[in-house]
């Protein structure tokens, strides 16, 4: 449940349309839904402005959809990551309006637009195989409200390939770097632009790549001021950080 709701709810009670009884009710569930092995934050989304998001890696599919099935249940919006095409369909046939988001590995389900946010949001990244990632970052910025632009393969290897987007870069209001092997790419843009770089490692590359810890540190001791750094292939943290930033626009 987040604002929205409440607030349709409390004119609904004004208005006689539900009773104290029936609103009580519908508060039942809150703060959370405990379904013995979980406890679904249905408060989430009044708190934070986002509900619950389900990361699917380690869950088997049916507390999965069971999951998916208590935030739907409250009206929210549903974003489910690192999740497979099977566990997509097991939440279609809960809710018609399941989308499957390939590359990104998500699922999302739009009860209803969240607000736009002002200004946008850039991802770039360094190589096509960070794709997946970026692409989670852009589902998670989108799912809050963001208009999100991308632009893929521009990484340190053919430089001029990223300075034939300056006229992109500057006008974006905040920007997500995504690259593996040494993680150049964030500083380059870092020093660059005037807006806050959010830098996002991946675990590709060969073996001295440690699974992305390389690019992690360089992104870490980048030397472009301005630049702060997530998780490796954490694309959602970065999508949402990304999209907290721009509602923080006036």
């Amino acid at each position: 449940m987040d604002e929205r709701a409440l607030r349709s709810w409390l004119r609904e009670l004004r208005a006689e349309r539900i009773t104290d009884r029936e609103l009580i009710q519908r508060l039942k569930d809150l703060p959370f839904r405990d379904l013995g092995f979980a406890k679904v934050d249905n408060h989430r989304a009044l708190r934070c402005g986002l509900a619950e998001v389900i990361y699917c890696e380690g869950k088997t599919p049916d507390r999965i959809v069971r999951i998916a099935r208590e935030i739907l249940r409250q009206g929210s919006n549903l974003l489910a990551t690192r999740t497979n095409s099977d566990v997509f369909e097991r939440i279609r046939a809960a809710d018609p309006k399941a989308r499957w988001h390939e590359d990104a590995r998500c699922v999302t389900v739009e009860r209803k637009a969240a607000p736009p946010l002002k200004g946008s949001l850039l991802i770039v990244t360094g190589g096509t195989s960070d794709i997946p990632v970026a692409e989670e970052a852009r589902v998670t910025a989108e799912t809050m409200g963001a208009r999100v632009k991308t632009i893929h393969d521009v990484g340190v290897a053919g430089i001029h390939r990223l300075l034939g987007h300056r006229k992109a870069l500057n006008a974006a209001d905040v920007l997500i770097v995504v690259a593996g092997m040494e993680g150049a790419l964030a500083s380059v843009v870092g020093g660059l632009v005037r807006r806050p770089v959010i830098a996002v490692p991946t675990s590709v590359g060969y073996g001295a790549s440690f699974g992305g810890l390389a690019a992690l540190l360089a992104m870490l001791n980048s030397c472009a001021a301005g630049v702060t750094v997530v998780n490796i292939d954490n694309g959602f943290g970065a999508g949402r950080a990304a999209a907290l930033a721009l509602g923080l626009k006036t």
